[in-house]
């Protein structure tokens, strides 16, 4: 049996239906497991009991567990969990001991490397495509996408490719020991993501550019702590003006990853907007 932390999350909802599709048998960790809304042949458990009799292969995703990673790694280690694939970063390339991302995805890796289980460890870069959710609700309201840096350049990857690849290390060998990078197929700036956004709904989006005292006075509203802040607006002012890097998935799928524009089209209603 596969076990996926996470479950109900970005990736982690992508991938039990993948897990499904194959015909593995799924259980699957939610905080509220009650509200999980996942298939009926899903075993739903809580993430806090982290139960792992009959797992012999786990998704792992950090955030699942915000007391820290290590207890859990052990845990499954001390189960006779056989392999552990887990959602990192492409951040770990970068050695900077500011870039805590890099950090805190680095100390994953290393501390499921120390268990001596097979692993796989997926690095997607670009950023996600589901990062435009932010926006959902501004769209929906007064058809306005507000963030700091229009001239910013991802690869915004779909969290279905992401999923695709973790489904492949979870039911094949192939990917045993990889560290697979990938990000999505084309370079867009902040801007086209909303200009995109338009041309999907067909409801026209306007980009508003906000100041970077604008964008840090929203962020700490939305509750991004002060620090975070700031990382982010130094984060996205190295990107203004230059094109991400395309890593391709086509080596880990088999076929071109998917647009923005189709992950715009597989949350269409998200981004409709209010009608009275």
């Amino acid at each position: 049996m596969i076990l996926v932390t996470g479950a109900t999350g970005t990736v982690g909802r992508p991938l039990v239906d993948e897990l499904l599709a194959a015909g593995r048998k799924v259980r699957a960790l939610s905080r509220a497991p009650a509200r999980a809304g996942l298939p009926a042949e899903v075993e739903v458990a809580a993430t806090a009991d982290l139960p792992l009799d009959g797992i012999t292969s786990v998704f792992f995703v950090m955030n699942a567990f915000p007391g820290g990673s290590a207890e859990p790694i052990a845990r499954m280690k001390a189960a006779g969990v056989r392999r552990i694939v887990a959602l990192s970063s492409y951040s770990v390339l970068d050695d900077d001991p500011k870039n805590m991302i890099g950090v805190k995805h680095r100390d994953l890796e290393r501390q499921i490397e120390e268990t001596g289980v097979e692993w796989t460890f997926l690095r997607p870069a670009g950023g996600f495509a589901a990062t435009a959710l932010e926006w959902a609700e501004q769209i929906r309201t007064d058809g306005v996408a507000r963030f700091p840096f229009g001239d910013a350049w991802t690869a915004p990857v779909h969290e279905r490719d992401i999923a695709a690849v973790a489904a492949r290390a979870l039911l094949t060998d192939e990917l045993a020991g990889d560290t697979p990078l990938f990000s999505g197929p084309e370079s867009l700036s902040y801007a086209d993501r909303a200009r995109i956004i338009g041309e999907v709904t067909g409801e026209p989006v306007r980009f508003a550019e906000l100041s970077h005292d604008e964008a840090r006075q929203e962020w700490l509203r939305a509750g991004v702590p002060p620090h975070a802040v700031e990382a982010r607006l130094k984060m996205f002012a190295k990107m203004v003006g230059r094109p991400h890097e395309i890593s391709p998935v086509d080596p880990f799928l088999g076929r071109p990853g998917l647009t923005f524009a189709q992950w715009v089209a597989d949350h269409t209603n998200t981004f409709r907007k209010v009608t009275s």
